[in-house]
């Protein structure tokens, strides 16, 4: 058993063609991957990102959301890796999954910010994952303990986005197994689902819930009716406009968004978004798990559980650590 536990701990396999840790993403202990991670090598790293990320959210709260949102686009594309920070033609942030994504200046900020004290220390993933837990506060969301240790990736492709990210038509059965993969289970896939309750939409994504359906049901009968009137208001069927923003969390809408458990009070009155949102509340392989995290203290204490295992998705031990988090360093 002893010999079995050291071979478990040296032995590592390939995840997208790069090195990675043994041990399966969602495991705490991942070999690289601590607490504290820059006491020594950079003792006010987290102080400081925090800082420049309180900084740039001044300027536009809404970006907090965003933050949050790339960390798990990050993470589910390659690893979390940084991956998604990389400019050029044909990379993560230029699919149209990513088409939305916003909050890169914070990131920009943050590791100009630490490079002035430490260069060359702290890894953009890194970065990243502080700043997604430093955006959940700035909204009034909780706070947890961010490891540290990730290396960032050189390889950023859209098609690996556009294949990897489960789309809002997703049902649970999809989800899970999406979530799977990564080593998460149903109940953190529920969980981290939260997140939209500072989240918003586009009519793209879920026009059609709402014209021709199916042959049975003209619109999604999963809906509101109330609510699905309202929605065709917003985007008329061979009008509607794509840039308009629709909050996720209908019960406490707000320009920035307020973290909290609100979200699934919105799946209990049918008042979903996406598919990938009612069917957590309508699939009874999820619906306890839901109705377990209307209780807010509750969502907010696994919420910073879950991001801990999702941050330790597909993480490198064998990267860079760039000078810019859009550009891999040329040496």
């Amino acid at each position: 058993m002893v010999q079995f536990r050291c071979l478990l701990l040296v032995a590592l396999f390939t995840f997208s063609g790069v090195v990675v840790d043994a041990f399966g993403p969602g495991w705490y202990g991942y070999v690289g991957l601590r607490d504290d991670y820059y006491r020594s090598s950079c003792k006010d790293a987290e102080k400081v990102i925090k800082k420049a990320v309180q900084d740039e959210l001044a300027k536009n709260l809404k970006h907090a959301a965003g933050v949050i949102r790339m960390h798990f686009h990050d993470c589910f594309v390659e690893g979390c890796d940084g991956s998604v920070l990389l400019d050029g033609p044909g990379t993560e942030k230029t699919a149209d999954v990513n088409a939305k994504l916003a909050g890169y200046e914070v990131i920009d900020a943050a590791k100009a910010a630490v490079e002035a004290i430490c260069p060359g220390v702290v890894s953009c993933a890194d970065i990243l994952a502080y700043a997604a837990r430093d955006s959940t506060v700035e909204l009034n969301g909780t706070s947890w303990a961010v490891q540290g240790g990730r290396k960032d990736g050189t390889v950023s492709r859209a098609s690996r986005a556009e294949a990897e990210l489960p789309p809002p038509e997703f049902e649970v059965s999809e989800l899970i197994d999406s979530f799977a993969r990564r080593g998460l289970s149903a109940r953190q896939m529920v969980v981290l689902s939260g997140s939209h309750t500072v989240g918003v939409g586009h009519c793209d994504k879920f026009v059609a819930r709402l014209y021709n359906f199916n042959s049975t049901h003209f619109t999604d009968p999963s809906i509101d009716p109330a609510y699905a009137t309202e929605l065709k208001q917003i985007c008329p069927q061979l009008t509607f406009n794509t840039s308009i923003e629709v909050f996720m969390d209908v019960i406490t809408p707000r320009s920035a968004g307020e973290f909290e458990s609100n979200y699934y009070k919105t799946l209990e009155q049918h008042k979903g978004l996406f598919t990938s949102d009612q069917s957590l509340f309508d699939d009874s392989r999820t619906r306890a798990t839901v109705k377990s995290l209307l209780n807010n203290r509750r969502f907010q204490k696994e919420f910073g559980k879950a991001m801990r295992a999702m941050g330790a998705v597909g993480v490198k031990t064998l990267g860079q650590i760039r000078t810019t988090c859009r550009a891999v360093n040329k040496y």
